[in-house]
């Protein structure tokens, strides 16, 4: 049996399109069940990230745990590398189903450990194990729009999914703020968890109508196919001890830069940094690492957006709690209007989208200069401690919109370049996640280093505000009309 790609929802034999037609929107009678189940899964992971985030700081004053603050979010994210390319085979090969359960039930068990923490390092242990939930609900989320929405709503649906964060990014800081000011900030992560288990009957009738990709194949059978079957399963072991050695020698390469000492400073970030891109280069499209054209820039794109913003973020209440004197409930605020203003960008460059084909590019590039803007504003008024603390709102609005616009092109850009739905979301999210991990991390390291005063907070602006501004050059890459696509094979090989 000769292994064919993921068919398209028109097929007639198609689940989506096999009772109800063409669908004319993601709310079709086909795909209504899978789309709320989609939304309602995402829906859950950004109440608990916009939550975390805005309580982050007692908790770090609570565990003692300031002194290592960026690792209240890197020790997620490493983790979620590894469940996301694990999660990025599974659903090639047997579907999303088993990878919405297994990832929600290790998402609310991370939930429920992170909030009976007696310690900053249990804490942070726990934090990891939500990460590998996370990995795996996003990887799950992401490839099944590539799976089963017809090419011209998956922009829709991609706006769709930064949408689900809008109600989370109002309640999420709200609520943890109430909590905290009320109770204690562990109730944050046991409300979560149970939102998270009872969540799953909802998503995982929907995830059983997409089987995995190797899963279809022609009338044919043979020792083609029992090749095929085993190159994956050898590409896919390979990929996971490569997620492995990337999310380790990130994690190696994080704790030197809080080494005081140059002789252990200077090889482990040497040596960590050569593993990591080694092990990156292996899991993502052929061409990542210098920018090739197609699939290889979206995901570079996606590295450079998502340092930029969640690398701003994760520090955006911390600064505004400790030079300006807010709670956290206001400081919330700042993120809740950036997720708004996300959503609102998405939408709009989806009306652009669909009034301008072929315009994706310029609205990533776009996209990256909004974002710089509102860095830039957010920025100065969380390092200057007289500055009037609403205009890291402001700032933040502005740098939201610019990421709603670049995030949804990029995406919508990168998705339709990729030559498998299961790798490319893969492969997407585990750039995102690595970059929101090293941002982080090495920002807490410079807070470390420079002391939470304005210098340490201007520093670690600059840092991301120079990701945002790579952005505008590479952005151009991903408009695929310029030049072939390049052979993206996401499997680990030989050759390279």
């Amino acid at each position: 049996m000769t292994t064919r790609s993921s068919p398209r929802p028109r097929d007639p034999s198609h689940p989506d399109t096999a009772h109800s037609g063409d669908p004319v929107g993601v709310f079709s009678p086909g795909l209504r069940a899978r789309t709320v189940g989609i939304l309602a899964s995402v829906g859950a992971v950004a109440l608990e990230s916009l939550g975390v985030a805005t309580i982050l700081p007692v908790v770090a004053d609570d565990l003692g745990g300031l002194s290592a603050y960026g690792w209240g979010l890197s020790a997620l994210m490493l983790a979620n590398i590894v469940g996301t390319v694990l999660a990025g085979g599974d659903i090639d090969r047997r579907g999303p189903a088993r990878t919405v359960l297994v990832g929600g039930l290790v998402f609310a068990a991370g939930c429920i450990v992170a909030g009976a923490a007696p310690t900053w390092e249990v804490f942070i242990a726990a934090r990891a194990l939500q990460g590998l939930g996370v990995g795996a609900v996003m990887a799950y989320a992401y490839s099944l729009v590539g799976l089963a929405y017809p090419a011209r709503l998956r922009p829709v649906m991609f706006a769709f999914l930064s949408s689900a964060w809008t109600i989370p990014s109002l309640v999420g800081p709200l609520l943890a703020g109430a909590l905290v000011a009320v109770a204690d900030w562990r109730l944050v992560f046991w409300v979560v968890g149970p939102i998270v288990l009872a969540l799953l009957p909802l998503v995982l009738p929907s995830a059983r109508r997409v089987g995995g990709v190797s899963s279809r194949g022609g009338p044919d059978s043979g020792a083609a196919e029992a090749r095929s079957v085993d190159e994956a399963r050898r590409a896919r072991r390979g990929a996971l001890v490569a997620s492995i050695v990337l999310a380790v020698a990130s994690a190696v390469l994080l704790a030197s830069l809080e080494s005081t000492s140059l002789l252990v400073l200077v090889p482990l970030v040497g040596i960590g940094g050569l593993v990591a891109a080694w092990s990156f280069r292996r899991l993502t499209p052929v061409g990542t690492l210098r920018g090739a054209r197609g699939a290889a820039a979206g995901v570079g794109v996606r590295f450079l957006l998502c340092g930029a913003y969640f690398g701003s973020e994760a520090f955006v209440p911390l600064g505004l709690t400790r030079l300006h004197g807010v709670g956290v409930t206001l400081a919330g605020v700042a993120l809740a209007t950036g997720a708004l203003t996300w959503t609102a960008g998405s939408f709009i460059q989806a009306r652009i989208d669909a009034a301008r084909p072929g315009t994706r590019a310029r609205s990533v590039r776009w996209g990256f200069v909004v974002l710089l803007a509102g860095q830039v504003l957010t920025a100065v008024t969380v390092a200057v401690p007289d500055a009037w603390s609403g205009g890291a709102v402001l700032g933040w609005a502005i740098a939201g919109l610019g990421m709603g616009v670049a995030f949804n092109a990029a995406t919508s850009a990168t998705m339709s370049a990729g030559s498998s739905a299961g790798a490319t979301s893969a492969s997407l999210q585990l750039a995102q996640t690595l970059a929101t991990a090293l941002v982080a991390g090495a920002g807490g390291a410079v807070l470390a280093a420079a002391g939470t005063g304005p210098a340490g907070f201007a520093g670690v602006f600059a840092a991301t505000g120079a990701l945002a501004l790579a952005g505008v050059f590479l952005a151009g890459r991903t408009d695929t009309r310029v030049a072939s696509i390049p052979n993206e094979r996401f499997a680990v090989r030989n050759d390279r």
